[in-house]
C-alpha cells in the first residue's frame, strides 16, 4: 500500500498541532489523523471515536510496527513542510530527533 497525498491542515493549539488527511493507492482515505504534541515530541494518533465508558477507541490503525513507523514518519515530514511554507519554525522536536 502507498502512500498517494498527504494533506495537512495546521491548528495553533498547545497540544493539537494539526490533523491530517491521507490518501492510499489514489482509491482510500484517512481523515482526523492528528499531529500531537506529546511528552516526548510530536507523534500521530489515529482517528478515534468517544465509547460508552468514556475511553476512545481507534477507528483505524496500522496493523504492522513497520507500516505505522513509515506513516507517522510521512505525516511528520509532511507536517514539517507545512510549517515552512506557512513561515513557521517547528518549535518541539519530532520523536526522531
Amino acid at each position: 500500500m502507498e502512500i498517494t497525498e498527504i494533506r495537512i491542515h495546521l491548528r495553533n493549539e498547545t497540544r493539537l498541532k494539526a490533523f491530517a488527511t491521507v490518501t492510499f493507492d489514489n482509491i482510500f482515505v484517512v481523515h482526523n489523523m492528528k499531529v500531537i504534541n506529546g511528552n516526548k515530541g510530536l507523534l500521530v494518533c489515529m482517528p478515534s471515536r468517544k465509547i460508552k465508558d468514556g475511553s476512545y477507541k481507534d477507528i483505524v490503525h496500522p496493523i504492522t510496527n513497520e507500516f505505522r513507523t513509515s506513516l507517522e514518519n510521512a505525516v511528520l515530514k509532511a507536517y514539517e513542510q507545512e510549517l515552512d511554507k506557512a513561515g513557521n519554525k517547528a518549535q518541539t522536536p519530532t520523536k526522531n530527533q
